[in-house]
């Protein structure tokens, strides 16, 4: 269409010189908000565009400027997609007194009003609809010049959830069990076993493996025939795959099975790729390739920040749980008890609204999400009560008095199987860290929708606590926010219940009482200037790959296997620069490289080639070290798997050499039970023996260190591999972990090197300090050295559970084997179960105690 050269040369010019505002509208644009539109219109003509502004900076406003101004420039249609039928709404309603013209086009299309319908297909109103209503199989909307998408740091959820079928084991047992039968011979049988059990095993909660179709004999075609079976919403997230099946990943689990492409293939809807320009409007839009990953697309052009840093709401972080000697829920209660009211956000439904419950006054409205489905007045109208929401971090807006405290609860890490995969099995967490940073931050500023809000962030539960004090997290903010949460831990560690309480009150009352204006806030400020934010190691790298990895998707879609696995061995080169951070990323695309590699190949009759390619898959499993995930990988077709490593051979002999030369069932069977019954204690003096039994029982030669200041037990496995475990069982569960108990966790791998005449200790050795505390103080966090892990004791149990029923197997199936089957016996149960050294050493060293320490 043509353009009209009446139109101002920027939205910011429209907004000044065209449009009539009336009641309601903003007073007028902030210095940061015209330097942003003015910076659009001289990049108006790159295809894809991203702009960040923070919450609570007004970025609808920008975003309806920005539609308003191409769709009379260009007199062409114009989208303005939202994730939520309730941000659409919202929307609609800033649009209108701001005098831009919007047609609301969500639910039904057949449902869809006929006149906003003509509005918009007409160029006369801007479309405001929801990301579904473009990613589906058949988009009704007639085709746009632009398409914006706000909140486009949530695309992932919404863009790449449209492209897969999620199968919830309860409410889709038919179809769960039909898709499970699909992939069953990828899977091994111990782990099949469970995944078939009525009752889940208590460890099978958090397990989450992947399949790869494509190098399975007759699975894509199996895995069609099961999802055909599918119906509901289902059977259309299956249209939106069909196609491209050969390509997709399943991820299992007990709880679900998800099948999916990595990248969605968006390259394939007209409707997104056809349009003239898309703008990716984003509270955080990160530095490492997350909004191209999440929409597939390359290219995409960041506008940079406004030289006039906009200002947002102050916020005052509570961590209850980091309060020595008190109870974390009643100090929780007592704090929304004078705030009068709070927003709860969690990952999982159930959470949220426990949390409602148990922190709501009686007498107190609880309210869900039912409740404020379209919109949040209904509670902002409210004088008490609580709302508890799931996975609802961006969009939701109480400014003022409406609320002044936002609950949260639980680390957003696992939306999805895919996500919970890559966090806990490939231990590629580098590749979800800014997304789940931004939900953290956009849960945070619920209530600080403006410069002058305030509002308390209360932080419930250890794992999120613990989150908010790592280093690699933390630096990765911005200064403000990094001297909030300083300030926040700080008052939580140092004081008592009721010196917090003093603390909570002079901060809400802040209008009436110079308090918290005359002792925080220059607190506050000098910390402030003290940050400077540093982004995690290996970001740059993962930026440089995204291109290669849409490129990669986009011909493993068209069955380019060759082509594909190009693309995806530059991702693993350029991923790889970053460094020991991007190492599980890096294994997770030579694997797909090696798949592809394996696929053309095969059809090429190639036989060097898929000898290359499994070397790649030993290449993956070398770069990301012990405990790999890709030995739990089915092998491709004529293939064996790779040999055990050195630690775990070592270990798998020693237990296949005690059964052969005969045990006692019911010895064995006691001292498990034992070993279980200790570990449920506090006493030092019975939890540490157990602890040094349970190392036996895993192959290695565990024992206590007599010298003193030695660790409470050490689990080596010859000199492959040593586990230095420092049990602090008796520590109260609220509280830190004080610097004095890392700093002699620092010395236990030299003075165990030491009493064994060695320099050092095997490469990889680690030193795990096991603690009930939810966090540890800032100066060992700080002090700490890279070999330092943290671990609570529910994961030593965990380990101890693997083995009770790994030895308990293996007691039932020994008899009658030569020592060779003996040993191929304890190899595949011990990693069917997650038990060999190296996943021990992989289940133990997830939560580093500072990532950053060289």
């Amino acid at each position: 269409m043509t353009a009209d050269g009446n139109v101002p040369a920027t939205p910011a010019d429209l907004y000044r010189d065209d449009l009539n505002p009336g009641p309601g509208a903003v007073p007028g644009l902030w210095a940061h908000q015209s330097e942003m539109l003015k910076t659009f219109a001289e990049h108006e003509g790159k295809p894809d565009v991203a702009l960040e502004l923070p919450m609570g900076t007004g970025k609808t406003l920008t975003g309806l400027l920005i539609a308003e101004w191409t769709r009379r420039k260009r007199q062409a249609r114009v989208i303005y997609a939202v994730p939520t039928k309730q941000l659409a709404r919202q929307v609609v309603a800033a649009a209108g007194p701001e005098d831009i013209q919007t047609a609301l086009l969500i639910g039904r299309s057949r449902d869809w009003p006929s006149g906003a319908q003509a509005a918009y297909e007409s160029a006369s109103a801007i479309a405001v609809s929801t990301y579904s209503s473009i990613f589906n199989t058949n988009p009704r909307l007639a085709d746009a010049d632009l398409i914006l998408f706000d909140d486009a740091h949530a695309g992932e959820q919404y863009v790449g959830e449209a492209y897969g079928v999620s199968i919830n084991r309860w409410a889709k047992s038919g179809e769960y069990h039909a898709v499970l039968n699909a992939v069953a011979p990828a899977l091994d049988g111990v782990f099949l076993e469970r995944l078939r059990a009525g009752d889940p095993d208590p460890n099978i909660g958090a397990d989450v493996r992947m399949v790869v179709p494509l190098r399975q004999p007759g699975m894509v075609a199996s895995l069609a025939e099961a999802l055909g079976t599918c119906t509901e919403s289902q059977s259309y997230q299956f249209a939106m795959i069909r196609a491209g099946l050969s390509s997709s990943l399943v991820y299992v689990a007990y709880s679900g099975i998800l099948v999916r492409p990595y990248i969605p293939p968006t390259h394939q809807n007209a409707l997104f790729s056809g349009a003239r320009q898309r703008v990716y409007l984003s509270a955080t839009l990160g530095e490492g390739g997350e909004i191209e990953r999440a929409f597939g697309r390359s290219g995409i052009h960041r506008l940079g920040q406004p030289t006039t840093p906009p200002r947002y709401g102050r916020r005052f972080f509570v961590f209850p749980e980091f309060v020595e000697q008190s109870d974390p829920a009643d100090l929780a209660r007592d704090v929304v008890k004078k705030a009068g009211k709070a927003l709860v956000l969690a990952p999982k439904k159930d959470v949220a609204m426990e949390d409602a419950a148990a922190l709501a006054k009686p007498g107190w409205t609880i309210m869900g999400v039912d409740d404020v489905a379209d919109g949040m007045g209904p509670f902002a109208a409210l004088k008490n009560g609580v709302c508890g929401l799931a996975a609802r971090y961006d969009g939701l807006d109480l400014p003022g008095d409406s609320c002044r405290l936002v609950a949260l609860d639980g680390v957003p890490n696992q939306d999805n199987l895919q996500e919970r995969f890559l966090q806990n099995r490939a231990r590629a967490s580098v590749a979800l860290a800014a997304r789940v940073r931004t939900r953290v931050i956009q849960g945070a500023g619920r209530c600080t929708r403006g410069p002058r809000d305030t509002a308390i962030v209360l932080v419930l539960g250890g794992e999120l606590s613990r989150y908010l004090t790592r280093p690699e997290v933390t630096q990765a903010l911005d200064p403000e926010l990094q001297a909030e949460l300083r300030f926040g831990r700080e008052n939580s560690q140092a004081f008592g219940v009721g010196d917090v309480m003093e603390n909570v009150r002079a901060f809400l009352e802040q209008e009436t009482d110079d308090t918290w204006r005359a002792g925080a806030e220059p607190v506050l400020t000098d910390y402030r200037k003290e940050m400077s934010q540093h982004l995690p190691d290996g970001t740059a790298s993962l930026a440089a790959c995204s291109s290669h990895e849409i490129q990669a998707w986009a011909a493993a879609t068209a069955e380019g296997w060759a082509e594909a696995a190009v693309h995806a061995h530059e991702a693993a080169r350029l991923v790889g620069a970053g460094g020991r951070a991007n190492a599980g990323y890096r294994a997770f695309w030579l694997y797909l490289e090696a798949v592809w590699s394996d696929q053309a190949a095969d059809k090429a009759g190639d036989q060097a080639g898929r000898a290359a390619a499994l070397a790649l898959v030993r290449q993956a499993e070398q770069v990301l070290g012990l405990g790999s995930w890709v030995r739990q990988m089915a092998p491709f077709p004529a293939a064996e798997r790779s040999p055990l490593a050195a630690v775990d051979a070592l270990a798998v002999a020693e237990i296949a050499g005690r059964l052969a030369g005969g045990v006692n069932q019911a010895a064995i069977l006691r001292q498990i039970g034992a070993i279980q019954a200790g570990l449920a204690e506090r006493d030092p003096g019975k939890y540490e023996p157990a602890l040094t039994d349970l190392g036996k029982m895993l192959g290695a030669a565990a024992f206590k260190p007599k010298p003193n200041g030695r660790c409470d037990s050490v689990w080596p496995w010859g000199n492959e591999l040593w586990l230095a475990v420092e049990a602090k069982s008796d520590h109260e569960p609220t509280g830190v972990v004080p610097h004095k108990d890392i700093r002699q966790a620092n010395d236990q791998l030299r003075l165990l090197a030491a009493d064994a005449g060695l320099d050092a200790a095997p490469l990889g050795s680690a030193t795990i300090v096991v603690s009930p505390k939810p966090g540890i103080h800032g100066d060992g966090i700080a002090g700490a050295e890279s070999h330092v892990h943290f671990a609570a004791p529910s994961s030593i149990a965990e380990i101890a559970h693997d083995a009770d029923s790994a030895w308990s197997d293996l007691l039932a199936k020994s008899s009658g084997r030569t020592e060779a089957q003996l040993r191929e016996l304890v190899a595949d149960t011990f990693n069917s179960r997650g038990i060999l050294p190296s996943q021990v050493h992989d289940r133990l060293t997830r939560d580093p105690v500072n990532a950053r320490a060289e």
